[in-house]
């Protein structure tokens, strides 16, 4: 499987602007919907591991890309996001935590030049999130992705759920891997909740 620009995975079709992911209710387990409702990509938090990991396949079950984390239990820390059949890096995720805004920088893995960001949306919300109990559940994640330069590229936008919810809306992603910025989304709602 080829990549034929910065973060972009040939085994999967991501050419929509807007994408629903829906987490199981019982463990890190996500599914990515197209606005018809169609499963286009589907990931799980591998249990018991060491480092974190996250298998993602397409809507047949074919493997497409793997997150992995690059230390063990890093809340702060660097993902990388390969390619499932040839192994190679696409994208890096480096997270920039702290309680009052959460940060996401998307490199390319060859350059490691940054290809887009996704910052939450309001350190008050950000705050009663972590802070509060049922935070999470009372105040969905509110995320803004940019492009490289600080353009506004789009939104992930949470929905008050027992399960979490997630829409992401790309209104200009000509510069941005789509791939990525859904991978992110999956595993920032992971993480977060650990």
């Amino acid at each position: 499987m080829a990549t034929t620009e910065a973060g972009s995975i040939d085994g999967i079709d991501l050419s929509e602007d807007e994408y629903t992911v829906v987490q199981s209710l019982v463990r890190n387990k996500y599914r990515a919907e197209d606005p018809d409702g169609n499963v286009v990509v589907r990931g799980k938090q591998k249990m018991l591991k060491m480092k974190e990991e996250f298998p993602f396949v397409d809507a047949d079950g074919n493997e497409v890309f793997t997150v992995k984390a690059d230390g063990i239990s890093d809340v702060a820390g660097n993902y990388t996001l390969e390619d499932a059949r040839t192994g190679e890096a696409v994208v890096l995720l480096d997270n920039d935590f702290s309680m009052f805004q959460d940060t996401w920088k998307l490199r390319d893995a060859e350059t490691e030049a940054k290809v887009a960001e996704i910052n939450s949306r309001g350190a008050a919300v950000t705050f009663a999130r972590q802070a509060l109990p049922f935070g999470n559940v009372l105040f969905p994640h509110k995320y803004e992705i940019t492009g490289p330069d600080g353009d506004h590229v789009g939104d992930i936008s949470g929905q008050i759920s027992l399960k979490d919810t997630y829409d992401i809306s790309i209104d200009d992603a000509s510069d941005v891997p789509k791939e990525a910025i859904v991978a992110a989304a999956m595993v920032i709602d992971a993480i977060q909740e650990n």
